[in-house]
């Protein structure tokens, strides 16, 4: 996958894993203790994932205009 191609990817992991941080945040303060295991994997792993994927792309992107 190509640098170009590869942010809209992170941005879109990346914004999933916030409105998954937030919705935990909400429910907890909404006194719901059992959140489901899903949503808290989302809030982990989306959110660095898509981080990681956009500074990949970043680098990628800068070293290709280099050469």
């Amino acid at each position: 996958m190509t640098a170009p191609k590869l942010m809209p990817l992170a941005l879109g992991l990346f914004a999933l894993g916030l409105v998954a941080i937030v919705a935990v945040f909400a429910l907890f303060a909404a006194g719901k203790n059992d959140l489901p295991v899903w949503l808290n994997v989302a809030a982990c792993l989306l959110t660095p994932v898509g981080l990681a994927l956009g500074v990949l792309s970043a680098v990628r992107n800068s070293r290709s205009r280099r050469r």
